[in-house]
């Protein structure tokens, strides 16, 4: 790395305010390092947690700097947040129930049963999961698998699956239970827009950071995510209403569904004979995402307040321990209710205070900057904002109501952002005077705003050599004082990209697993998200699939728009090609395992028509970019 390209120092504007933080909130209070640290029995010998290639995946010990004093490069807070949440190693939570944590992004939750062990959340990927395993076995004896749950349908609480059970074990009997709408919430989120999220989740979590005082140290929620294989084990049962009880292994649990909350299928469990509540991912050590920064559909904070105080009055007077899939138990019938009561409070707050403002015709970015939660939501360390932030979360509040557009029509009809920025630095007098005149800001510590100027010198002249570290300077300096984890490695990750170019997406959530949970009618979704319109215009193409194990799939191809049916729905004219052959030949055409050419000419294949029809489809179809630009056009 050069000179120019290492982080730099925090300006004393940061450290002044970062130093203001530690008057403001009580870091005296020592509970949450307690609950923490409470039923610890161990953690692994081996700090490295390595994938088949030998490629290390996960390092417990990355984080072992954060035992130390704060530096001036970290928000206090969030310095606090990340000490917590990188404490690694297996958990007594309650009698018969284990957590390991710090072994990924999420928890891996074990419970004891008669012959064995129930798995639930078995964390992002196989490698760090079997190590979980490993190290709970070690303690506890080397009982079997005898169930797993999937608590809702985020990858880092599936992905490592085939690290704790194998498919002929789920075929021998163990069941894999999960909430109704998970696999087909879980493989859409992953697959259709999945190489925008994973770029974007690069910058989330800071994959291509330094771990350091002046790097990474941290998302809030977890430390980072895992890079080992993401694999999935479809369901084999369904939970499908509240109320629900399930006995697996003689472990009793009785189900609250709730969807449309953290993820669009979630559930939470009491296990009525240890008096014990997993809130999933409802009710974690901070303020969670409305809409994460990495991007997906906007989640609906009234329903999630709903569903709190739902979950207070059927497990409040019997639960003496919650626990979640990340972070730390809490402890005590009393503790309890008041942690889900101020969770509830928060997401409801930050719903009804959006609506009003809205309603008096203040706009997204107004009431971003106008919100504040009340002092005794902000006294409470699990509301802050470590993942999500008031901030982002009252914008997602908008645009769950009203969407992009704020109403006022000088921004009906914007320019796009590099045709825009052209046209703002020829107003300001050229790149030059800006980078002047933003220097001047960055002196005056007004980082944020040197920000928003410099990004369109960038926009306008992406060479512009100066701008960019300009820009990159400020970004850090925004990263060194922001609280919330995901921000801070956010900006963090766009000055890394100024100073040496484009860091990818290390995790890949598009896996065979994944491709493989699909239907045929999502990987038609898929292929039709990829089409080239412009490009297919004037093509018309029609193939029809006669499946010899189901129904007949068609594949049409016009204006610009792929579309897909199944059965045998009226053609406005003959398909131009039709093969006869299984769905699983079908499906691994679809999913790019055998070309068209390739497919034509297999002798267990019917063809008629004309053979190179599919071939022809599938030019029109693109390849998604996982390296696309960020900070610059």
């Amino acid at each position: 790395m050069s000179a120019s390209a290492q982080p730099k120092p925090a300006q004393p504007a940061v450290a002044e305010a970062n130093r203001a933080v530690l008057g403001r909130f009580p870091f005296d209070d020592r509970r949450d390092f307690e609950d923490a640290r409470y039923g610890f029995l161990g953690t692994a010998g081996d700090q490295l947690i390595r994938g088949g290639d030998g490629r290390v995946v996960w390092d417990l010990g990355a984080y072992g700097f954060l035992e130390g004093e704060c530096p001036e490069t970290v928000n206090p807070s969030l310095w606090r947040q990340s000490a917590l949440a990188s404490d690694h190693g297996l958990f007594e939570v309650a009698e018969g129930v284990y957590q390991v944590r710090g072994f990924d992004l999420s928890n891996m939750t074990l419970v004891e049963g008669e012959r064995g062990v129930f798995v639930i959340d078995p964390l992002l990927c196989a490698e760090t999961a079997a190590a979980a395993l490993a190290l709970y076995r070690a303690h506890r004896g080397d009982r079997p698998v005898t169930g797993v749950l999937y608590t809702h349908s985020h990858a880092d609480h599936f992905g490592g699956v085939r690290g704790v059970v194998t498919d002929a074990e789920v075929a021998a009997g163990v069941p894999v239970l999960a909430p109704e709408g998970f696999l087909a919430h879980a493989v859409s989120e992953n697959v259709y827009a999945g190489t925008a999220m994973n770029r974007r989740a690069t910058y989330m979590y800071g994959a291509a950071l330094p771990r350091g005082e002046r790097g990474q140290i941290g998302a809030g929620l977890g430390q980072t995510l895992s890079t080992g294989v993401v694999g999935l084990v479809p369901p084999t049962a369904d939970i499908t209403r509240t109320g629900q009880t399930e006995t697996v292994d003689g472990i009793r649990m009785v189900f609250q569904l709730t969807p449309g909350t953290e993820a669009p299928a979630e559930l939470n469990i009491h296990f009525p004979d240890r008096a014990a509540l997993c809130m999933a991912e409802n009710a974690t050590h901070n303020l969670h995402n409305l809409l994460t920064l990495r991007g997906a559909q906007v989640r609906d904070p009234r329903v999630w307040a709903r569903y709190l105080t739902e979950a207070i009055a059927l497990f409040g007077e019997e639960t003496d321990v919650a626990f979640a899939s990340h972070h730390w138990p809490v402890r005590g019938k009393e503790r309890v209710r008041a942690f889900l009561s101020e969770q509830r409070d928060v997401y409801a707050y930050l719903h009804d205070q959006t609506l009003r403002l809205l309603n008096e015709g203040f706009t997204a970015l107004e009431i971003a900057e106008r919100m504040e939660l009340p002092p005794a939501l902000e006294r409470a360390w699990h509301t802050h904002g470590y993942y999500g932030s008031v901030s982002h979360n009252a914008k997602a509040v908008y645009q769950r109501y009203l969407g992009w557009f704020d109403g006022n029509p000088a921004h009906l009809w914007e320019h796009p952002p590099a045709e825009a920025a052209r046209r703002y630095v020829d107003f300001m007098g050229g790149a030059d005077e800006v980078v002047r005149r933003a220097r001047e800001s960055f002196a005056e510590g007004d980082f944020r705003w040197v920000a928003q100027v410099v990004h369109h010198v960038l926009f306008a002249e992406p060479d512009h050599a100066e701008a960019r570290a300009l820009q990159a300077d400020a970004l850090e300096q925004l990263g060194y004082g922001s609280e919330n984890g995901t921000w801070r490695n956010f900006f963090l990750m766009g000055a890394l990209e100024l100073r040496e170019g484009v860091a990818g997406s290390p995790t890949d959530t598009v896996t065979p697993d994944l491709l493989s949970a699909l239907t045929l009618e999502q990987l038609g979704d898929t292929l039709a998200i990829r089409v080239n319109g412009p490009r297919a215009w004037d093509a018309e193409l029609a193939v029809r699939f006669r499946l010899t194990d189901g129904e007949p799939f068609v594949l049409r191809l016009r204006n610009g728009v792929l579309t897909h049916d199944r059965g045998t729905p009226p053609l406005e004219a003959a398909p131009d090609a039709e093969f006869t052959l299984d769905e699983a030949t079908l499906r691994a055409v679809l999913v790019g395992e055998v070309a068209p050419d390739v497919l034509a000419a297999r002798d267990d294949v019917g063809v008629k028509g004309e053979p190179g029809t599919l071939a022809e489809l599938f030019a029109h179809l693109g390849e998604p970019d996982p390296e696309f630009a960020i900070v610059t056009p």
